[in-house]
C-alpha cells in the first residue's frame, strides 16, 4: 500500500535495537544505514529474499523503530540522528557533505556520544 510504498522511498533507515544482557544497564546498538529500503532486511516479514540472520535475531531480541520517516539524503538525516534536533536548525538541510567541503555540525551541538558517555556508556562508531 501507501505506507510500504513510503517506507521504500525512504533512502535511510534506522534501526535501534536494545538488547538486554547481563550488566546494569541494557547494551545498545543503533545500526543507521544509507539506502536501506524496508524489503532489504528479513525481520521486516515484507517477504524478502534477502537474508540477513545475524540483523534477524537481534532484531527479535530487540526493539526496532520502523515507523520514522527520514530526509532522502544523508546529512540531515545523520543531523537528526546525532543531536535531537531538526537540520534546519543547525544549517544541514540542504545536501549532502562531503570530505571536501568546509560545512560540518556546529561544535557547540551535544550529541547522542556525549549524552551516552555521561550515561556510564562506551561508545564506537564504524562505517562500511
Amino acid at each position: 500500500g501507501l505506507a510500504i510504498d513510503m517506507i521504500q522511498s525512504v533512502l535511510c533507515l534506522c534501526l535501534v535495537f536494545v538488547v538486554d544482557g547481563l550488566a546494569e544497564k541494557p547494551h545498545i546498538v543503533w545500526i543507521v544505514a544509507d539506502d536501506l529500503g524496508w524489503n532489504d532486511v528479513g525481520f521486516t516479514g515484507s517477504g524478502s529474499n534477502v537474508h540477513s540472520p545475524t540483523l534477524d535475531r537481534l532484531a527479535r531480541s530487540g526493539v526496532v523503530l520502523a515507523n520514522y520517516y527520514v530526509s532522502p539524503i544523508c546529512t540531515p538525516s545523520r543531523n537528526c540522528f546525532m543531536t535531537g534536533r531538526y537540520p534546519i536548525h543547525t544549517g544541514l538541510q540542504h545536501g549532502v557533505i562531503v570530505d571536501s567541503m568546509p560545512n560540518a555540525l556546529p561544535i557547540n551541538e551535544t550529541v547522542v556520544a556525549s549524552v551516552m558517555k555521561q550515561a556510564g556508556y562506551s561508545t564506537h562508531m564504524t562505517h562500511s
